[in-house]
């Protein structure tokens, strides 16, 4: 599900899966998929489904064995429909294998005198107004990316029917890296959202991105900062002889 580029696809192929179905939204991403499936030789191996995560209707009732995401139901506002999807998809004792950032884990550490893991204090006000720029687009409590957590996650699962169930959740704080601050500056968290230079310029005056940039480029450049990411990696089973 949400196939991307088809790194999971692929992967499964090499290792001797029968059939994949790749799955997504993007039909230039399974055209994509589709011609270099043709360029390996592994086409009549393979289908191709468009179709969101939380609405799987062209995928028959417990016609698959093991449904995968990667980072795809952080874009899903509805988690509880796609993995009703799954639970239905599936097979009885089949299984399902979800790896999603917790992003709310990272977003949490954010202070009023903080940006992106860097100590903007004395810039407070400045800080708020880039930050306003992305909150405005990703609403902390609402947006798919931010709206859960790791408890939330094992929650739905459990609410879909699934059982057993494993999570392992990896926690990285450590100091930023230094960054080129010309990539920092047009790096952005995801597809949706702005790059750091566009909330800028369209949250500043000038003078006040220039104090910003005063404080926050010797920051960046030297890795004065903090990284801080969490990952769920979460596998179930759908209960043998338990249909949907």
């Amino acid at each position: 599900m949400g196939c991307g580029e088809g790194l999971i696809a692929f992967g499964a192929l090499e290792r001797g899966a029968g059939t994949v179905t790749f799955s997504d939204i993007s039909s230039d991403l399974l055209e994509l998929c589709r011609e270099a499936a043709a360029d390996v030789g592994v086409l009549d191996r393979c289908r191709f489904v468009e179709a969101p995560a939380e609405d799987l209707d062209s995928i028959g009732d417990e016609t698959v064995d093991v449904v995968t995401t990667r980072s795809v139901l952080i874009y899903v506002k509805d988690k509880a429909a796609a993995l009703a999807e799954f639970e239905r998809v599936l097979r009885p004792s089949g299984r399902i294998s979800l790896f999603e950032p917790i992003n709310r884990f990272s977003r949490g550490s954010e202070q009023a005198n903080s940006f992106a893991g860097y100590d903007l204090s004395g810039l407070d006000d400045v800080a708020a107004k880039v930050r306003s720029v992305f909150e405005a687009i990703q609403p902390p409590h609402s947006d798919p990316m931010l709206d859960f957590d790791e408890r939330d996650l094992l929650q739905l699962i459990e609410e879909a029917g699934f059982s057993p169930i494993s999570m392992m959740l990896e926690v990285v704080i450590e100091p930023a890296p230094p960054r080129n601050w010309d990539g920092f500056l047009n790096s952005s968290g995801n597809p949706t959202i702005p790059t750091v230079a566009e909330a800028i310029d369209q949250a500043l005056t000038s003078a006040e991105r220039d104090a910003l940039i005063e404080h926050l480029r010797p920051l960046v450049e030297q890795g004065l900062g903090e990284w801080r990411m969490a990952t769920a990696y979460l596998t179930a089973t759908k209960p043998a002889g338990i249909g949907s």
